[in-house]
């Protein structure tokens, strides 16, 4: 495999995805520590969350001063209409969000949301002005039948396929392996490099531009595991659920992508 452009060092993204948690109460408590406690982090980290819809209000007002950026989970393929139950792109950004996850691997199992719908969710994203974090990933059962790359290349494709190479550019990627998603255990390091190099060669084939940019890990990400995947090569941060409800170890996490940002290239082959 040819060597591709990397993602710029010390640029590391970390997203916590609180799924379905949160109350007003708890919320403000939480937010209160993550907005103080990311205050002195390095200027290179970013940082953002990903609440439910009725929260996304009380996260513009209490980290708008902040440096932690914050989006939603889903989004609708349609921008208005009589989509009973739907929340569309423009409505999330009225909210100023800056990010939106679209194809996680709960929508596409529990809700049937296939590539095509979620390559329509990320056009629409990027119409209004968001960040959509892509997530591609792949079953246990697939994983055993050596299906990995078909299963993303599926996934992917049907993404960049729909967009240019100018809105392609603005994604971000989020390598997520269903069969470690809450099992508390993730892949390891070797796996995690294998499958980001892969997706990052895949990438490359829409543009250079493409395959810069940040391409992140999702899986049972902790404090303990954090600095060793955020470490590994093309890894250019996290996707983080149960650890983002929280403080510590999401305050920990971030630590880990801002130490990992000064040595990502100091451990090639090492895992």
């Amino acid at each position: 495999m040819s060597k591709m452009p990397g993602s710029k060092v010390g640029a590391k993204l970390v997203i916590g995805n609180w799924k379905m948690h949160g109350g007003l109460r708890g919320n403000e408590v939480l937010l209160q520590k993550l907005a103080n406690g990311t205050r002195a982090m390095p200027p290179g980290l970013r940082i953002g969350l990903c609440v439910p819809y009725p929260y996304l209000a009380q996260a513009q007002a209490m980290l708008g001063a902040s440096r932690i950026e914050w989006g939603a989970q889903d989004l609708s393929a349609h921008d208005e209409g009589a989509y009973t139950g739907e929340v569309s792109a423009p409505m999330v950004a009225d909210f100023g969000a800056r990010y939106a996850i679209v194809g996680h691997s709960e929508r596409r199992e529990y809700h049937r949301e296939g590539a095509i719908l979620v390559a329509e969710k990320a056009e629409r994203a990027l119409a209004a002005g968001l960040t959509p974090i892509v997530c591609v990933g792949e079953t246990q059962e697939e994983r055993e039948f050596a299906f990995t790359e078909r299963v993303l290349c599926a996934q992917l494709d049907a993404v960049l396929d729909r967009l240019t190479v100018e809105q392609a550019a603005g994604l971000v990627l989020a390598y997520e392996p269903v069969w470690a998603i809450g099992s508390g255990s993730s892949a390891n390091c070797e796996e995690v490099q294998d499958v980001h190099a892969f997706l990052r060669h895949h990438l490359a084939r829409k543009g250079d531009a493409v395959a810069r940019i940040p391409i992140l890990y999702g899986g049972s990400v902790k404090p303990e595991n954090a600095l060793s995947l955020f470490s590994v090569p093309e890894v250019d941060g996290g996707l983080v659920g149960g650890a983002s409800l929280d403080a510590t170890q999401f305050l920990e996490i971030c630590d880990a992508a801002a130490a990992a940002s000064g040595i990502v290239h100091a451990h090639h082959g090492g895992y």
